[in-house]
């Protein structure tokens, strides 16, 4: 195969890809990216088995067919390359030879035929998003994401869809047993049979879904086929292998029964915490905050460091309370946060504490207490 690109062009479609090679090379192959040319396109495919993407490029060919090179080196040679149209060819035993401006590379490549069949897309049952709404559901969810790979069920993020009040909602739940994380949002469309029973995003798929997301503005389509997830957006198509597990019952750890409602600035609170978290350390990381009428203290001491505190002025009416909080779930959910007022619902010192805006309904958190 023979064809010319771009740098510019084919930098981007191989930077697309760097986030879905398979890094631990269990298998030669998939540290490689399958490259095909035809009908002056070039298409790149990469996957690690559980997540594949595959995007079309314009490009001038002169000779169809496909090879598989390493992504990496590729990537890596491809970056260094002066700003000139890049001349790819392959040659007899799988070589390929790049040539821009003065330069020359000849590496190894492998044959396409081990590389994994990447399935062919219907695009009958899709579901349309726009970028915005998946970008913020994502942004408010993934942080929670639990990474202990023992608990597999949980190494993703849960995402449903229902009918309420007439109309559709999209609901997305993340949580590692520490704390627990649900955005929703109002959709239109029809849903399907996966989504209304409720499906586990893999943790891989869904930054490659946020990436996507962030890239443009537009639309981003959603189906489902053998149990994967289908996302297409523009020129590139994902397909992620689903979580196979039942996801706990997150209502069940949503506290109903949280009365003392404390209001504060979202700022002022955001920033307090960051300053206190300053003497917090991997043994003392705790937080301790004291609700009382009309103010709020938060303070962290550490036996090593010294210890600070600080008051902030709050809308409070009730008995006085205090518990103990991981600084870092605190700061997590107040910067996925765009509102001005947040809102903290607690019951005692050793219940969750449900955190969300005042505002609006579309988003809360639950993180568990310390003990002090």
């Amino acid at each position: 195969m023979e064809f010319r690109i771009s740098k510019e062009m084919f930098l981007k479609a191989l930077q697309r890809i760097q986030g879905i090679v398979e890094k631990r090379n269990t298998m030669p192959i998939l540290s490689n990216a399958l490259l095909e040319v035809q009908n002056d396109l070039l298409y790149i495919t990469a996957t690690d088995l559980e997540v594949g993407m595959k995007s079309s490029y314009p490009t001038k060919v002169i000779r169809e067919g496909k090879i598989t090179v390493s992504a990496k080196k590729l990537y890596e040679i491809v970056k260094e390359l002066p700003d000139e149209e890049i001349w790819f060819t392959t040659k007899d035993n799988d070589w390929v030879e790049i040539i821009c401006g003065k330069a020359r590379f000849n590496i190894v490549g492998l044959s396409s035929d081990e590389f994994p069949y990447f399935p062919k897309i219907k695009e009958e049952n899709f579901l349309v998003f726009k970028n915005e709404i998946l970008a913020d559901m994502i942004e408010k969810t993934s942080y929670a994401i639990c990474y202990d790979e023992t608990k597999y069920n949980l190494n993703g993020v849960f995402i449903k869809a229902f009918d309420e009040n007439g109309g559709n909602v999209l609901k997305m739940v993340a949580t590692d047993g520490h704390r627990l994380s649900v955005a929703q949002k109002n959709i239109t469309g029809n849903i399907t049979a996966e989504l209304s029973k409720g499906v586990i995003f893999p943790k891989k798929g869904i930054f490659e879904l946020k990436k996507m997301v962030e890239e443009e503005a537009g639309e981003i389509m959603l189906g489902f086929m053998d149990n994967s997830a289908v996302i297409k957006k523009g020129n590139t198509v994902v397909v992620m292998r689903l979580i196979d597990g039942e996801f706990p019952d997150y209502t069940k750890v949503i506290p109903v029964s949280n009365d003392r409602i404390v209001q504060l600035n979202r700022d002022k609170f955001l920033h307090s915490l960051k300053r206190m978290a300053i003497l917090s350390s991997e043994k003392f990381k705790g937080v301790k905050i004291e609700v009382s009428t009309e103010q709020v203290i938060i303070s962290s001491s550490n036996p090593e460091l010294g210890e600070a505190r600080e008051e902030i002025e709050v809308d409070y009416e009730g008995n006085s309370i205090s518990a103990r909080f991981n600084a870092k779930y605190l700061i997590d959910v107040l910067s996925v946060m765009e509102e001005r007022d947040v809102e903290l619902k607690l019951k005692d010192e050793l219940s969750p504490v449900i955190m969300k805006a005042v505002e609006t309904e579309e988003f809360l958190a639950v993180i568990m207490p310390m003990r002090l």
